[in-house]
């Protein structure tokens, strides 16, 4: 949402206090942590959400994670693959998220004493470098959600089991974890037939 419909929103028009741009459909589903529904939170961002961890991906050839700080107005990202991207090409690519999020929170709080909190000002950001671990070409899908993972549980710094070595199964560990949090899973009585039906390794 936020790249696919950035130049519509860039280009729309908007008052002589920089509001009236249209934001995509479904910007407030976001907002208000109402969407996807099978895990749907019905919190919202700045009130009860403070941190956003989302996987990003480049030109569908390398994945990236991001972290963004509401109460910073600061965006880190994690880049398992730092020579596959220039600094010029990760600007473009965090320009909408730069712009776009503090719109939202403007645009979206329900009072004016909330939107007192709030600026239009661009989010700042940067790519982290040090202590995040690389990784080879295919990997970097894996290594993106668990940057977030790991931030999100309270890691200072990646642990050192976190590295090229471990990748096979962190990724399965990722993968049974995914699995297991799929909606509906514990009300299947017969898992032997589910398992058998992903065919994981066909």
């Amino acid at each position: 949402m936020w790249r696919d419909k950035y130049g519509e929103f860039k280009n729309s028009s908007h008052d002589h206090n920089g509001l009236g741009r249209r934001l995509p459909g479904g910007s407030w589903d976001l907002y208000a942590c109402i969407v996807p529904t099978f895990c749907a939170s019905n919190e919202i961002w700045g009130v009860d959400v403070d941190d956003i961890y989302a996987p990003l991906n480049f030109q569908n050839d390398n994945w990236l994670a991001i972290w963004i700080s509401i109460p910073k107005r600061h965006i880190v990202v994690w880049d398992s693959i730092v020579k596959h991207i220039s600094k010029a090409q990760l600007g473009e690519v965090m320009e909408p998220f730069l712009t776009m999020v503090p719109y939202l929170l403007v645009e979206c709080v329900s009072t004016d004493e909330e939107c007192i909190k709030y600026s239009l000002e661009q989010f700042t950001y940067e790519r982290a470098t040090v202590g995040v671990p690389q990784c080879s070409a295919g990997d970097c899908g894996v290594y993106a959600l668990k940057y977030n993972e790991c931030h999100a549980l309270g890691y200072t710094s990646f642990p050192a089991a976190f590295c090229e070595k471990n990748v096979k199964h962190i990724r399965e560990k990722m993968a049974h974890d995914i699995f297991h949090e799929t909606p509906g899973f514990e009300g299947i009585e017969d898992k032997s037939s589910y398992y058998n039906d992903l065919d994981t390794y066909g």
